[in-house]
Order: C-alpha cells, then sequence, then structure tokens
C-alpha cells in the first residue's frame, strides 16, 4: 500500500490486481477461451467454479486446477441453471464469466426454428438466466459480470452465421442493461469483444474448410486476416488476461463497457 497526497491509503498494482479471497464461475471452461480464462482467474488467486457440458474434459483442467470445483452442466438447457443456482445455498461466488457459446456455421435461408433455438439457448439465453441466478444470489452484496460477446455483433463479416451474430448482439445489449439496472446496487457487468482468437474450433473449422474445399469460408478467413492491423491471429490466453483484469479492482470504475480483444479489427 502506498498513500495519496491527502494521506489515504493507495493499493498497490499487485493489489489491484489480486483475486484472492474470490471465488470466480467460469462457463465453458474445458476448452478454447475458457480454459485460458480459468488457468489466469486461478493464477491471479481466485477459487474457481468451472462449468462445461464436456465432462472428460472438464476433468482434465480440474487436474490443472485441483482446488477447482466442477460442474459438469449443460446451460443451454435453462432447467439445468436453476438447479445449480438453487442449491447454491452460500454466495461465495463474487465473479461471473459467461463464456460459454458454440460458433456453428448454417446459410441462412437453411435455418429453422430448432436450430436456431439451439443457437440462442447457447449463447444468450444462459448468458441472462447465469446472470440472473447470479444477481439474486448477491443482490444484497454486489458482484462482477464478465460476458463474452463477439465481433460479428458490432461488424458481421463471416457469411452462414447470422444466427450467431444474432445471439452476441443480444449478450451485448444484456450486458449494458444489466449495467444500467444493477450498477447502483454493487454490480460490475462488462464485455469482452474478442476476435480472431485461434482456438480448437476455430481451427477445426479452418481445417474443414481445407479438406472439403470450402472456398467461400477459406476465403472469409483469409480475408478476415488481411484486415487485421496487428498483422495476425490472437491466443485465447490474450482474452484471458482481460478477464482477470475486468475481474479486478483495477478496473473498478469500469462499467457496461464493451472491450474489444480483436487485433484492432473493429478499428480497420
Amino acid at each position: 500500500m502506498t498513500k495519496t497526497k491527502r494521506g489515504k491509503a493507495k493499493a498497490s498494482l499487485s493489489e489491484l490486481l489480486s483475486l484472492e479471497g474470490r471465488k470466480a464461475l467460469v462457463t465453458g471452461a474445458a476448452s478454447g477461451i475458457g480454459r485460458a480464462m480459468a488457468l489466469r482467474l486461478a493464477e491471479a488467486g481466485a477459487q474457481l467454479v468451472l462449468m462445461d457440458r464436456d465432462e472428460e474434459k472438464l476433468g482434465n483442467l480440474g487436474e490443472e486446477i485441483p482446488t477447482a470445483e466442477l460442474h459438469a452442466i449443460d446451460i443451454s438447457q435453462k432447467s439445468a441453471i436453476d438447479r445449480f443456482w438453487e442449491g447454491r445455498t452460500g454466495r461465495d461466488i463474487d465473479i461471473l464469466v459467461n463464456n460459454a457459446g458454440i460458433y456453428p456455421f448454417k446459410p441462412f435461408l437453411e435455418l429453422d426454428a430448432a436450430y436456431l433455438a439451439r443457437v440462442m439457448d447457447t449463447n444468450l439465453y444462459s448468458v441472462l438466466w447465469m446472470c440472473q441466478g447470479f444477481i439474486r444470489n448477491r443482490i444484497k452484496q454486489g458482484g462482477v459480470v464478465v460476458n463474452i460477446g463477439s465481433v460479428e455483433a458490432i461488424m458481421p463479416f463471416k457469411k452462414d452465421v447470422v444466427h450467431y451474430s444474432m445471439s452476441k448482439v443480444g449478450v451485448i445489449t444484456l450486458t449494458r442493461d444489466l449495467a444500467r439496472e444493477f450498477g447502483g446496487k454493487g454490480f460490475r457487468v462488462n464485455a469482452i469483444v474478442p476476435g480472431g482468437i485461434l482456438t480448437e474450433g476455430t481451427k477445426s473449422a479452418a481445417k474443414r474448410a481445407i479438406m472439403t474445399f470450402d472456398a467461400g469460408l477459406m476465403s472469409d478467413s483469409y480475408n478476415f486476416y488481411q484486415r487485421l492491423p496487428i498483422g495476425r491471429f490472437g491466443d485465447p490466453d490474450e482474452v484471458a488476461r482481460m478477464a482477470v483484469v475486468l475481474s479486478s479492482n483495477l478496473s473498478s470504475y469500469v462499467h457496461g463497457a464493451l472491450v474489444p480483444v480483436d487485433g484492432g479489427f473493429l478499428s480497420a
């Protein structure tokens, strides 16, 4: 601790960034950006509650973070989310990171109600119900919410992902609405807006495009890369670092913000 000119104690940088004594819940934690965030939050000192529908991968992550509390849950099912929060007798979770999502490709003219519902249930409604459970649970204490959006919600670029872009637009709107409504009750709510991040999912999509000679998808990927001012794709850990910042007191006056982690894509 240092002191200001008025003699008040001023937290050091390490103190502001520390998550010691706090508990963070991460959805979609077993792989990709979620896994990277779990590892960095743990490194910052947070106790972790990790959710994913892939029980095997979640267990593997649990071996790396043995103190973590693991929940194999499909959060596209509201009933599963409700059961989790109803069984949460304490108010120990301080930080909620809504990361779980799917990124499927489907031509707009082939969309049907069931397919769209699956995307919206996973990418948007799960975020809404997780936020509702968290805020109800901590309405007298406040807390931190970090939602994961996408550059596609702000500047659609790829074809065949209308459903995905719609779901992420909803995440951004939800973030801003909750920030306005619950900021005065001690909650900080922000969204990270990643773009061009190399995860298992994006690598798999690229490999599939090459294997099937999908010229359209390969062209989209090439054009996306050409648009990146920083000249490279991002790593999940680069998103994770921002999640730590937004979860910590280092960003105590950051509220209702959309923070791009996109190599400059939205500025180009």
